[in-house]
């Protein structure tokens, strides 16, 4: 586990960073730190409260559920009906972290090519839920390409 610089984020503040409120921080924590590569940027111990940072610049809080902010019944898996897709610029050394720790895969690891406008991303990726059931998809971006001919031609505009 990382130490705790007791600062703000190195890259500075993120225009939105999610807070998740799980049942026992030291399981999230070890998970975020360990598995996937967070750092602690500061921790509030007295709310049992933590923001952390990947070296890439993303960011992310963990708070120890506490009843504050609940807007509804809190059932597992949490958060149910979303995704949270983090990229980096390597998933390779999570994928071998992941193995490491026999980690649940929820589905993949997978190459995946998707129409983006007037042309097609690529990505590797692989889909897991955190100790607490929050969907996570983990990627890394592999690329751009133009769109199939077939696709292309019937996207042209008139």
């Amino acid at each position: 586990m990382s130490a705790d610089r007791n600062a703000p984020p190195k890259t500075g503040w993120a225009n939105i960073v999610t807070e998740l409120h799980v049942a026992d921080l030291a399981v999230s924590l070890a998970f975020w730190t360990d598995i996937i590569g967070f750092d602690i940027a500061y921790r509030r111990d007295e709310e049992k409260f933590v923001y952390l940072e990947h070296p890439e610049g993303q960011q992310i809080m963990l708070c120890q559920r506490h009843g504050r902010f609940e807007t509804g019944p809190m059932q597992p898996p949490l958060g149910q009906g979303a995704m949270f897709q983090i990229y980096f610029r390597d998933i390779g050394a999570i994928l071998a972290k992941l193995a490491g720790q026999k980690w649940p895969i929820y589905l993949g690891p997978r190459e995946v090519w998707r129409k983006t406008g007037d042309r097609e991303s690529g990505q590797q990726e692989v889909f897991v839920q955190d100790p607490d059931g929050y969907l996570l998809m983990l990627a890394q971006s592999i690329g751009e390409r133009a769109l199939p001919q077939r696709e292309a031609a019937v996207t042209k505009p008139v």
